[in-house]
């Protein structure tokens, strides 16, 4: 993993680089805040380390011009002068922690452990939204908050694009929410198992197992281990399962402890209006824009479809409608039926050499293919490999390297990536 190190006394900055040698992190150390700035802009680090004194702009500035660069990035401010406004505007900024100059290198291993685990399996956010106006989710959530003050493993058992994935997530929030969260599809497991060193890294956060109907013996027998290894009894297993999914023996003994039943969108009626409102919103945003209202007779067709792939399929049609909408209101839906037969869209690569555009192209319409792939599939990713002609595991790489997720795309509220307008 990519540290940079903004320390502007060579001595400290050559003791922290030592003390990281040998270790996970790839080191990038300078003295002067503006040529963090550049490395920040030609390439992208997990971890921020900077010192609060430096010369030409404050540890502060370069937290906030480096989260604007990438929103995603840990941050760790130290300082030996360090007053509580300046922590508490650190910690506003998005730093993750604070460290008093001086300060123990274990601790300050200590601390880069944990933010390494928060780097490969990031939390959710606290604050993604959650609709539960209807009576059955009312129910869920209150099954949820009891779950919640357990330690018990559960299982989501729902139709495929309810969100069982949105249901894990909650979960986790609710239990831990800073703590590290990752979801894997069971298909991709094999006979080894899960990876030891991903549960080390989980630690006291929660692993989601999606599609637990896909496992195979050997990949059970060997799931069934790694909960009973040492890091495996320290986090938390969720595991989501279609509706008449069997779970093999072994894991139901260890991971079938509480069993959540998710209601399929055809239940939740009193919902399907403030999800696609905040479909619409999140669709609007990302594409700079207004978000359009629905009129009464866009509101009547989603009442009366029967939604047989549920909020995946509300998901994919809201975004569907929002990319070929222009005005501020929507008076219809065009197609629920929801055919895959959408022109593919391509934005110009970087201007270029004649190559190293074309490769661009090809990347970027490899990633739309692949979900388009997922979305025809219903998110099933044996049956979207099967119909592209990979393995299973190739397929998850694809979708790791293009950082599409693999988790059960349908998301309880709605959440999720929609199709975006390009020139």
């Amino acid at each position: 993993m990519d540290l940079l190190l903004v320390e502007d006394k060579d001595s400290f900055r050559r003791l922290l680089s030592q003390a990281l040698e040998g270790t996970v992190w790839k080191v990038r150390a300078v003295a002067d805040p503006q040529e963090a700035l550049r490395a920040m802009e030609a390439q992208s680090f997990h971890v921020l380390v900077t010192d609060l004194r430096l010369p030409g702009i404050s540890g502060l500035e370069l937290i906030r011009r480096a989260r604007r660069l990438n929103p995603r990035l840990r941050v760790v401010l130290m300082s030996a002068f360090g007053e509580p406004k300046d922590i508490v505007e650190a910690m506003r900024l998005g730093a993750d922690d604070f460290l008093p100059k001086p300060f123990d290198l274990d601790a300050f291993l200590a601390l880069l452990d944990r933010l390494r685990a928060l780097v490969g399996a990031p939390p959710p956010d606290p604050a993604e939204p959650w609709v539960a106006h209807s009576p059955a989710m009312q129910t869920l959530e209150s099954e949820l908050r009891q779950a919640a003050s357990s330690s018990l493993s559960v299982v989501f058992r729902g139709e495929r694009g309810s969100g069982r994935e949105r249901c894990a997530r909650r979960l986790h929030v609710l239990r831990h929410p800073a703590a590290p969260y990752l979801t894997l599809p069971a298909s991709t497991l094999g006979p080894e198992g899960p990876d030891p060193r991903m549960l080390q890294l989980l630690e006291g956060g929660s692993l989601f197992l999606a599609g637990l109907e896909h496992l195979s013996a050997a990949a059970s027998d060997a799931l069934a281990r790694a909960m009973d290894s040492e890091p495996g009894r320290h986090l938390a297993w969720i595991g989501g399962v279609d509706p008449q999914g069997i779970l093999a023996p072994d894991v139901a003994q260890r991971l079938g402890s509480l069993e959540l039943r998710v209601p399929p969108l055809r239940e939740r009626r009193e919902d399907l209006l403030a999800l696609a409102r905040q479909l619409l919103d999140q669709g609007a945003k990302r594409e700079g824009r207004p978000a359009p209202w629905l009129e009464r007779t866009a509101e009547r067709q989603l009442l009366n479809h029967d939604w047989p792939g549920n909020v995946r399929e509300l998901e994919v049609l809201v975004g569907r409608t929002l990319l070929f909408s222009e005005g501020h209101a929507i008076r219809t839906f065009p197609d629920l039926g929801l055919g895959l037969e959408t022109p593919l869209f391509l934005p110009w690569p970087k201007a270029g050499g004649l190559d190293g555009m074309l490769k661009a192209v090809t990347r970027t319409a490899e990633a739309q293919l692949l979900r388009r792939a997922l979305t025809g599939a219903a998110g099933d990713l044996p049956r979207a490999a099967e119909g592209l002609e990979l393995t299973v595991r190739t397929l998850a790489q694809r979708l790791r390297d293009h950082g599409i997720p693999l988790e059960d795309r349908g998301s309880i509220d709605g959440e999720g990536s929609l199709p975006r307008k390009t020139p």
